[in-house]
């Protein structure tokens, strides 16, 4: 059993990230050079922290599997990154933003943890401010906000619709900075394949150079995580075509606790899937609610143009139903009322499953410009794929699968339960508890990298006793060996099924039996599906070439398998977990108004997963949760 220490301050919460930094203990200045850290992944988290461990003074090694960490996913973030600055004046806060994020994640995240992420927020505006980071300004100079979906207040700050791009672009700078010093040995077309574990520490990784195929071994005093999200096992999904849950796996299957693994956003605005063979989906911002009216014909059988469609025949479902929120409730509920009209017969295109996201009323009252000054690049991007003006035809939109809020189980320093590793941003399950609320990834990804893994790193590496250790120890050789074995019965299978056709139909059972609504009886035939699945493709994948050498086909059965074993484990979470909450809805445990029903009694937990071998259940851990500062409450955004 694993042990779940999550090293919670003690006093009132406002104070404590302060009083807990002050009680941690510190490497002095001229130490640092003597401790290696690798930073596995460059996107927001990654850059962040390598930069910020790197200008500390520690020697940095940062991989990314990307020709450059300006490749990294973040830069698809469009709509924004939240602070409470209160420049609105409009009654927002610290506390407040803690109380939506908190009530956001229907109260299955740490308390102290998300007291931290509010406190951090604003820092990070300044931090970015800095960097020369573009963000959007009044006419006076003041940066501009605009809201985002479960909030009261204008919180978010955005430039235009390429906020995660501009803010990848402040990070990569202070890598590049720190590559320059030499503090940093960035390492671009690298996969780490597995982790060297010494007597219970992480002391090094196995990796593969991507263009000649040489495994090669590294060393180290810690390791930081910083691989973003699983999404992908979905296949279609709006992350970037390569995002993998491989580093977590691995992570896990050395002792590493896997935490909420059945927690998924599924993001309400993407434009709507088109075919049996489309490979990625696209987002649409949530931003675009600010302005974007969401609704349905009222008739099934409308045929009828939309803009030749009354108001009177027009369902604006979100506005109706949610009155106080409107078009801005979170994406949980706006993704599940989504599908719900459609259900219903009400959706709309040519496969039904699509509802308008209609900018009619906006650019009658503000002018084209106005509304085009705010959102123009998405636009663009619409109708680039679309070939549809959405400011002459609305937006047709669709829930997809977005962003995971589990991950690794960290404590409150973000280390695992493997000592020595530490996961930072969408990699760890930290923040967002069962739903994320929109522009809250950013803040997170920003808070771990520049203010959070800095400091509690030191705490333990100054707790390290140094040795000689180098890459000749048989650790190394085992692990190699095992990285090695691994490759070969992949290439050794020949058989006639391409990886990709067997990740899709994993995908397409993930999303009917584990998808935005789930029930007892089909998480139990995805879980016999599955491991029909996974048979298939140890018995019947098509591998190519060799394993020295450029080999993607290799590379991406690596991560197929993976995925097979995390949606086993995905679906197991999610049939353990018998309520409803935020992202998962069990069709058994809903209001009668269709709202998920929490229950506190028995699940107010977070689920940690052990794994105790091949072709062995994971082992349950459970860190109850504890409401001290905020406590439990019904969401309801209606009232």
């Amino acid at each position: 059993m694993l042990t779940l220490d999550a090293k919670l301050p003690q006093g009132p919460i406002e104070d404590a990230w302060t009083n807990h930094k002050d009680q941690l203990r510190l490497v002095g200045p001229k130490n640092r050079s003597k401790y290696k850290v690798l930073v596995i992944g460059s996107g927001l988290s990654g850059a962040s922290a390598a930069a910020s461990i790197g200008a500390m003074g520690y020697q940095v090694e940062c991989f990314c599997f990307q020709d450059s960490p300006r490749r990294a996913h973040s830069i698809a973030a469009q709509g924004g990154i939240n602070a409470s600055k209160n420049y609105r004046n409009d009654g927002d806060s610290t506390w407040r933003l803690f109380v939506d994020t908190q009530k956001g994640g229907d109260f299955r995240a740490r308390e102290e943890n998300v007291y931290r992420l509010a406190e951090l927020s604003t820092a990070i505006i300044d931090q970015a401010v800095s960097q020369g980071v573009p963000f959007a300004r009044e006419y006076g100079g003041k940066l501009a906000n605009r809201s985002f979906g479960g909030v009261l207040v204008e919180r978010t700050f955005y430039c235009r619709g390429e906020t995660g791009q501009q803010l990848l672009l402040g990070a990569y700078q202070a890598l590049e900075e720190q590559i320059a010093a030499k503090t940093v040995n960035m390492q671009t077309r690298t996969e780490v394949l597995d982790y060297v574990i010494i007597d219970g520490k992480v002391r090094g990784v196995i990796s593969r150079d991507l263009v000649t195929g040489e495994i090669k071994r590294h060393v180290a005093d810690a390791v930081v995580l910083a691989t973003g999200g699983y999404g992908n096992v979905y296949y279609l999904s709006t992350n970037a075509k390569n995002c993998n849950v491989s580093a977590l796996m691995r992570a896990y299957r050395r002792g590493a606790g896997f935490a909420n693994p059945c927690f998924t956003q599924i993001h309400p605005t993407s434009i709507p899937a088109s075919g049996d063979y489309q490979s990625k989906l696209t987002l649409m911002s949530e931003s675009l609610r600010n302005d974007g009216r969401i609704w349905v014909p009222r008739n099934k059988d409308e045929k009828r143009k939309p803009s030749d469609i009354p108001e009177a025949d027009r369902y604006y479902y979100l506005e109706e139903r949610y009155p106080r929120y409107g078009n801005l409730v979170p994406r949980d509920v706006a993704a599940r009322n989504a599908k719900d009209v459609c259900d219903q017969g009400l959706g709309v295109g040519p496969t039904g499953y699509g509802v308008y996201l209609d900018f009619a009323a906006a650019i009658e009252q503000k002018g084209v410009d106005a509304v085009k000054s705010k959102y123009a690049n998405l636009f663009e991007m619409y109708e680039r794929i679309t070939d549809d003006d959405p400011t002459k035809t609305p937006m047709r939109i669709f829930p997809a699968v977005h962003y995971t809020m589990g991950g690794l189980w960290v404590d409150y320093n973000l280390m695992t339960t493997i000592p020595g590793m530490f996961a930072v941003g969408e990699a760890n399950f930290a923040d967002h508890g069962a739903n994320r609320l929109g522009a809250s990834s950013l803040m997170q990804c920003l808070a771990d990298g520049y203010f959070i893994i800095p400091v509690t790193i030191g705490n333990y590496l100054s707790g390290l006793e140094k040795d000689n250790l180098t890459t000749d120890d048989e650790h190394f050789a085992k692990v190699e060996a095992e990285v090695r074995d691994h490759a070969n019965k992949m290439l050794s299978i020949k058989g006639k099924r391409s990886t990709n056709s067997i990740h899709r139909e994993l995908g397409k059972i993930m999303w009917e039996h584990c998808g935005i609504q789930r029930t007892e009886a089909s998480l139990k035939e995805g879980l016999k599906k599955i491991p029909e699945l996974r048979e298939e493709f140890w018995n019947n994948a098509s591998i190519l070439g060799v394993n020295e050498s450029m080999n993607q086909s290799m590379e991406h059965a690596g991560r197929v398998a993976d995925f097979l074993d995390f949606g086993e484990l995905m679906c197991r979470d999610a049939l353990l977990r018998d309520e409803s909450c935020g992202c998962h809805l069990r069709e058994e445990h809903q209001t009668p108004e269709g709202e998920a029903k929490r229950n506190d009694e028995d699940f107010a937990y977070t689920a940690v997963f052990e794994y105790k071998g091949e072709g062995e259940e994971p082992e349950l851990n459970k860190e109850p949760l504890n409401f001290e500062a905020l406590p439990l409450m019904t969401r309801n955004y209606k009232s």
